[in-house]
């Protein structure tokens, strides 16, 4: 399985940026019952969850603090996962990650966590004016 991130850069206070995760998953190979999703680490932190979608019935799981701002998707015909970010600020300042995962351990609440097995590169997210 590769995941290639993308759509990072330079975002204005207030901006938006929308990322996008490539899911490559070689042949025979089998993904099922995941969740695709986005973390970020931003200098001097842990990393974090932000969401990630079911790849069985599309189910959203977010970080209370990440409802709202963020909007996760996917779309299956591209085999892609997107990140769609608003309202953004200096905080958000990070390398975003796109993972896959183990469905069955997903925990949403205060924070977002799950068994990652898969994880993308990284694009860096810069939030200054």
């Amino acid at each position: 399985v590769q995941l290639q991130a993308s759509g990072g850069g330079l975002a204005q206070p207030g901006g938006s940026l929308r990322l996008s995760c490539a899911i490559s998953v070689a042949s025979g190979f089998s993904v099922a019952s995941s969740c695709l999703g986005w973390f970020r680490q931003g200098p001097g932190k842990e990393r974090e969850g932000i969401a990630c979608i079911s790849n069985v019935d599309d189910e959203t799981y977010y970080a209370d603090s990440m409802r709202g701002r963020f909007t996760i998707s996917r779309d299956n015909t591209k085999n892609t996962v997107s990140l769609q970010m608003m309202n953004l600020n200096p905080e958000d300042t990070a390398v975003y990650y796109c993972a896959i995962g183990d469905l069955q351990t997903v925990e949403a609440g205060p924070t977002l966590e799950y068994d990652v097995a898969f994880w993308g590169q990284g694009t860096l997210v810069t939030v200054s004016s």
